[in-house]
């Protein structure tokens, strides 16, 4: 693992969450019917609008961004990378395994896509968990000097 994979996945976990987080808290009737955007509304398939929940799971992704925003500040940072990842696969598999057994409910592409969708976040999640290699720790020790 190098700090430009961990850059990369932190990044779109926090660009993730600050979407989600943003518009579920301060647009809770507007994220229900129409999350994820561009035309897809994923949510009211799955049950009826609830402001209080919505407006809890847009606190929760503002508080996974500032967790993220945080690591991805320093990246270096093995320990701290590695409980995000953490921290975010808490999160997303159960998530992922909830939505996998109701796709159901949606058409063929919004199965698709919910599902590559919500492996993709798994696996960036997953990839933080991996230290950069003390080998490639100390060259660029070496270098930052």
């Amino acid at each position: 693992m190098n700090t430009g994979i961990r850059y990369v996945s932190l990044g779109l976990l926090a660009v993730v969450s600050l979407y989600t987080g943003l518009w579920a808290y301060f647009s809770p009737s507007g994220w229900y019917a129409n999350f994820p955007g561009l035309g897809l509304k994923w949510l009211p398939p799955l049950g009826p609008y609830n402001e209080h929940l919505v407006k809890d799971a847009g606190s929760m992704f503002l508080a996974l961004s500032c967790l993220t925003i945080i690591a991805l500040r320093q990246v270096r940072n093995t320990r701290l990378v590695q409980t995000t990842g953490a921290v975010w696969l808490v999160f997303n598999v159960p998530h992922f395994s909830y939505h996998v057994q109701h796709l159901d409910m949606y058409g063929t592409r919004d199965q698709v896509l919910n599902a590559v969708s919500l492996s993709l976040l798994t696996l960036l999640s997953a990839v933080l968990l991996v230290p950069i290699p003390a080998s490639a720790r100390s060259e660029r020790e070496g270098d930052e000097r």
